[in-house]
């Protein structure tokens, strides 16, 4: 009997490429080779697809290895195709886990280049991936469901480079501040603005990954709280886990390249909290009208008296050392397990 095509998506053009890659090669590591075929395609920095061996996942497609491929572009024929010859270099792909982070792979473009070939896909559709992705769209929708968020200004285009501006209408909300990109994940671009002189080049930083900036009210020595959902009616939500950062905050290299980072799983909680936490991420996962899965992040006083969500993730990592699977390994569900229910379920929807 043969077994379901699963074609992995990894790569693409964010600066999130390289954590895609590890994403990718973790998955491929977890997934049960006896149940499902695996198709790897990498798209490179410059946004182009190419199928091959497992010299993508070290980024090979970057280097000129692996055959350059056209997408599948109509129902009924779900191969991948040479981009020179056109002529088929993959079994019919049964079904997308697609895990580019960032721009290109986790804000509805994917999805919706997916949705066109009529390809069954792991994770939210084209609106939740959007909205998700922008972090002050995403902000007004789930406050909009009841769930407290990060008091925050928003600025575009040179607006958003204009320091003086920009100073005087974020200097109600006081110091600490996080100047970040709207549209970025991995804490890319994020500055911690302690002192006003520091704001000029927070902002030229989330500028570069981003033409929409959010200032918010930094949560002073915030405990950061996440939790994992998993689609269903209802979804399921995981035991919480605390990152505890070695640095300020939990930004790009803590998350990826700081041994001294830890994560706290489960996170030691008072159950009436643990219960808030976990009512509010369904709130807001389903105020997204997200799908299959998602990371929901949260900033918690000292105290316990303050608690805002800061974000979430549609397309959380997958390395090693990440919080969704981590999370559900400690909820009972193992990776590999888990790798097996998201693929059930986009397979049980079908096309979009």
């Amino acid at each position: 009997m043969s077994r379901p095509v699963v074609a992995l998506v990894f790569g693409g053009r964010s600066p999130e490429h390289d954590v895609s890659l590890v994403s990718a090669r973790g998955i491929r590591d977890r997934l049960d080779h006896r149940r499902w075929e695996l198709v790897l395609v990498g798209v490179t920095r410059d946004g182009r697809p190419v199928t091959g061996g497992e010299e993508l996942l070290g980024g090979g497609m970057d280097r000129g290895e692996g055959t350059p491929v056209r997408w599948p572009s109509w129902e009924g024929d779900s191969r991948l195709r040479e981009e020179e010859t056109g002529r088929p270099c993959s079994p019919p792909i049964d079904v997308v886990f697609p895990i580019i982070h960032g721009a290109g792979g986790e804000d509805g473009s994917l999805q919706g280049l997916l949705q066109m070939a009529r390809l069954p896909y792991v994770g939210a559709g084209v609106l939740g991936s959007a909205l998700a992705m922008d972090k002050d769209r995403a902000r007004r929708m789930i406050a909009s469901a009841g769930v407290p968020v990060i008091e925050d200004r928003v600025f575009t285009g040179p607006a958003a480079r204009d320091s003086g501006a920009v100073r005087s209408a974020v200097e109600p909300l006081g110091l600490p501040l996080f100047v970040k990109p709207a549209r970025a994940g991995s804490s890319v671009g994020i500055s911690l603005v302690e002192d006003w002189t520091e704001l000029p080049r927070a902002l030229e930083a989330a500028s570069a990954v981003d033409s929409k900036v959010i200032v918010e009210r930094a949560v002073v020595r915030a405990r950061e709280i996440e939790v994992a959902v998993l689609g269903g009616d209802p979804p399921e939500i995981s035991v919480p886990g605390e990152v505890v950062p070695h640095g300020a905050f939990y930004d790009y290299r803590a998350k990826y390249e700081d041994p001294e980072s830890k994560l706290l799983i489960p996170a030691p909680l008072e159950p009436d909290l643990t219960d808030r936490i976990r009512d509010a991420a369904r709130r807001a996962f389903t105020a997204l009208e997200l799908d299959d899965l998602a990371r929901v992040d949260f900033l918690l006083s000292r105290d316990g008296s303050t608690l805002v969500l800061n974000e979430v993730n549609t397309l959380p990592g997958f390395t090693p050392i990440s919080m969704y699977p981590k999370l559900w390994e400690a909820s009972g569900i193992p990776y590999g397990a888990l790798l097996d229910r998201l693929i059930e379920r986009a397979l049980a929807r079908g096309p979009r």
